[in-house]
């Protein structure tokens, strides 16, 4: 959960370099992914606890300002969800 809100908490501020030379994501790809969270909303945030997309999708709630009430919510059902399914898998449960 903490690593979700440093990451909503960078996408909140990144957009001021985004003209930057140095700034790690292209324009085109920035704006892919604005658009594809937008597309999706904040019921991507579901998807949070996937490796590789769900790092980036934290970032985009950010940019795109989800409510940090809303953005917690759903990434802690998605934690919570993702521990629960592997505690049951690992103890024999599923």
């Amino acid at each position: 959960m903490l690593g979700a809100l440093a990451n909503w908490l960078l996408g909140r501020g990144i957009e001021r370099f985004r003209e930057k030379r140095w700034f790690p994501i292209g324009p085109a790809a920035l704006d892919r992914a604005q658009g594809w969270y937008r597309r999706f909303g904040k019921w991507s945030l579901l998807a949070s606890w996937l490796p590789i997309v769900g790092d980036p999708i934290t970032v985009m709630a950010g940019v795109l300002r989800e409510p940090l009430p809303t953005f917690l919510l759903l990434v802690a059902i998605a934690k919570v969800g993702r521990y629960l399914v592997l505690a049951a898998a690992t103890t024999g449960l599923a």
